[in-house]
C-alpha cells in the first residue's frame, strides 16, 4: 500500500473496481491482443481500465512488472491446460495450441523474455511446471526422456500455434485450430 494512502481509501478503490489488479491485467491483455505487447503505456492502460493513472504503477511498479505478472499468469494457465489434457501427447499438444489461441496476449508475452523479468520466482515456477508437463507428455510417447524429441514436440506445437494466431493457417479446417493441428501432431509420432 502506498504510504500516503489511508486504508479506507484503498478499500474504496478496491470496492469501486472490484479486483483492481485483475482489472489492470485484463486491460493489458486486451491492449496486447489489439496492438501487441509494446505499443501501449501504463497511462493509456489506466485510461482503458477506467482507473487512476497511478493505479498500474501502484500495483506493478512499471510496464515490465505488469508484463512479468502477465507472463507468470500465462505460464500457470498453460501448465494447468496441459495437465488437464491428460496423458495422451496429441491431447497435450492440442491443449497447447488451444491455450495460444484462447490466451493470445499471454502467449505473445510469455515467449518474448526481453519484455519481463525472467528470473521472477513466479515466472520461473510456472514456466518450469509447464515444461515438466510437456516433458511428461513426450515421455509417454517415447518412453525414455529424450531432449531432441522434447524440442521437436515443443517446436511443432509452438510453431503451429504461432502460425495459427498470426493468420498464416486460418484457412485450414474451417477455422478450427485443433482440427488442423491433430493430424500434424500425430505425424510427429508415427512409427
Amino acid at each position: 500500500m502506498a504510504p500516503h494512502r489511508r486504508r479506507d481509501e484503498v478499500a474504496a478503490i478496491s470496492y469501486h473496481h472490484g479486483d483492481l489488479r485483475r482489472t489492470i491485467l485484463d486491460a493489458a491483455a486486451a491492449a496486447i491482443a489489439e496492438s501487441g505487447p509494446a505499443s501501449w503505456s501504463l497511462r493509456e492502460l489506466a485510461r482503458r481500465a477506467g482507473v487512476s493513472h497511478a493505479a498500474p504503477a501502484h500495483h506493478f511498479g512499471d510496464k515490465t512488472g505488469l508484463l512479468t505478472d502477465l507472463a507468470a499468469e500465462g505460464f500457470g494457465l498453460l501448465a494447468d491446460a496441459l495437465a488437464d489434457a491428460g496423458d495422451d501427447f496429441v491431447d497435450v499438444g492440442l491443449a497447447y495450441v488451444r491455450f495460444a489461441v484462447d490466451h493470445r496476449a499471454h502467449f505473445e508475452v510469455m515467449f518474448q523474455p526481453d519484455l519481463y523479468r525472467t528470473d521472477d520466482p513466479r515466472v520461473t515456477a510456472a514456466r518450469d511446471r509447464a515444461g515438466h508437463v510437456l516433458e511428461e507428455g513426450v515421455r509417454q510417447v517415447q518412453g525414455e526422456h529424450e531432449r531432441t524429441t522434447e524440442l521437436a514436440a515443443w517446436s511443432l506445437v509452438h510453431g503451429f500455434a504461432s502460425l495459427w494466431i498470426s493468420g498464416a493457417l486460418s484457412e485450414s479446417a474451417n477455422g478450427d485450430p485443433e482440427a488442423s493441428a491433430r493430424p500434424v501432431l500425430r505425424r510427429l509420432f508415427e512409427q
